[in-house]
């Protein structure tokens, strides 16, 4: 992986609704850390700090590194609540990485060829995206940064479902689905633009009689 996220976070005592108010009144960000066999420790995290990390769509498929006073752990993000319309995070749930345990983490999506696509280019069509992640299981050696769609061929009318993408060396969804079941979401697909499909019999409505 070639980014790397440093966090540093404070243990929290003070806990309750009143107490995480006060902390996001302060420009903090009130998080748990849990998994690996340990207890939960609830910490605290500077806001703009969080804000300016999850600027950049890596860090929901990495492993992170967050610093706790005199020692480190390594972490990803399980959970993340925002504001309903204000940019404001409420409370991130960290999750602990131990390498011989495996993930549970949604992997964005990379969709290759969008603009010359066959459906695009040849025949004028667009391209919709049903799926923006992709919520897979692997060890944490195995996490891609992301995952790559390849559309190139698709032409209008197709589509690419869960069951026919191609996932990394080392990594299943974290749901199997099996081709053609309820579970084999469409992931994205092709369409007429809206408008660029004639209707039937609109040639010979336009053209007078003699």
């Amino acid at each position: 992986m070639s980014v790397t996220f440093e966090l540093k976070a404070e243990a929290r005592g003070d806990l309750g609704k009143g107490a995480s108010r006060r902390l996001r009144r302060a420009g903090q960000v009130p998080a748990i850390l849990y998994g690996g066999g340990q207890e939960p420790q609830p910490l605290v995290l500077n806001h703009l700090d969080v804000l300016n990390q999850l600027k950049n769509e890596a860090v929901y498929s990495h492993i992170l590194t967050l610093h706790l006073g005199d020692r480190s752990e390594s972490v990803v993000l399980r959970d993340l609540q925002r504001h309903p319309f204000k940019p404001t995070i409420l409370h991130i749930d960290f999750l602990r990485v131990s390498a011989d345990r495996e993930l549970r983490v949604h992997v964005p999506l990379h969709f290759l060829n969008e603009e010359t696509a066959r459906g695009v280019k040849q025949q004028g069509g667009i391209v919709s995206r049903a799926l923006i992640d992709l919520e897979v299981v692997c060890l944490p050696k195995n996490l891609p940064e992301f995952i790559e769609v390849d559309i190139a061929e698709l032409g209008i009318g197709d589509a690419l479902h869960l069951s026919q993408i191609s996932l990394p060396a080392g990594v299943e969804l974290a749901t199997q689905v099996e081709a053609g079941s309820e579970q084999d979401a469409v992931v994205v697909s092709i369409h007429h633009a809206k408008g660029g499909e004639e209707e039937p019999g609109a040639d010979a409505a336009a053209t007078p009689e003699t």
